[in-house]
């Protein structure tokens, strides 16, 4: 027997073989690795390119036989990108990315504690016909905020799940973790029909 994640009922429900013959609702109740998922696309003959929730999505409209969700749009092809020498009054051009020639520049001026956060990598990618000074203020400016909790994403389910486990039984240890996240990931994500 499990206890119902969602109403703390036991229940006989187990995870059901990953099949062909699953529905789309029964695969999204579940939790599956990306290699399971991968495994399954392969037989199946869908597409195993994007992130496991992209894959996921392809997966529940094959097995319902519904049309599969719309492909995000593509990246715009590659534009010119900054090359060496830089300096603070150099602009940020549309589509640079957080390459070496940026690296070099900010470790040279920041320091080599520096590296590309989600701060950053956001600032350059938003931040066209900023310069280079801007973006050194930037990154001292957003210190304060790398500190403070974030949330974890929902695609980093496990992630999600030690992190909490950890918040609520500090004196865990690493086995106790992985046991219980086993255990976590065999209960289905929502409750039958729902």
């Amino acid at each position: 027997m499990i206890e119902n994640r969602n109403t703390g009922t036991a229940a006989t429900e187990s995870r059901p073989p990953l099949t062909a013959g699953l529905t789309g609702s029964e695969l999204l109740r579940w939790y599956w690795t990306l290699d399971e998922l991968t495994a399954l696309a392969r037989s199946m003959g869908v597409a195993r390119h994007g992130g496991k929730a992209a894959l996921t999505a392809r997966l529940a409209a094959a097995l319902d036989g519904t049309p599969p969700p719309a492909a995000p749009a593509r990246r715009s092809p590659a534009t010119a990108q900054l090359a060496a020498p830089v300096d603070g009054d150099t602009v940020i051009p549309p589509g640079q990315r957080c390459g070496q020639v940026l690296r070099r520049y900010f470790v040279e001026t920041i320091g080599p504690g520096f590296h590309f956060d989600a701060f950053m990598r956001d600032f350059i990618a938003r931040s066209a016909g900023r310069t280079l000074t801007d973006a050194v203020a930037h990154w001292h400016a957003t210190r304060p905020e790398t500190v403070r909790p974030r949330e974890i994403g929902e695609q980093f389910e496990f992630n999600r799940f030690t992190s909490a486990w950890h918040r609520a039984n500090p004196a865990g240890t690493r086995a106790q973790a992985r046991d219980a996240w086993y255990a976590h990931r065999a209960l289905p994500k929502h409750p039958a029909g729902g």
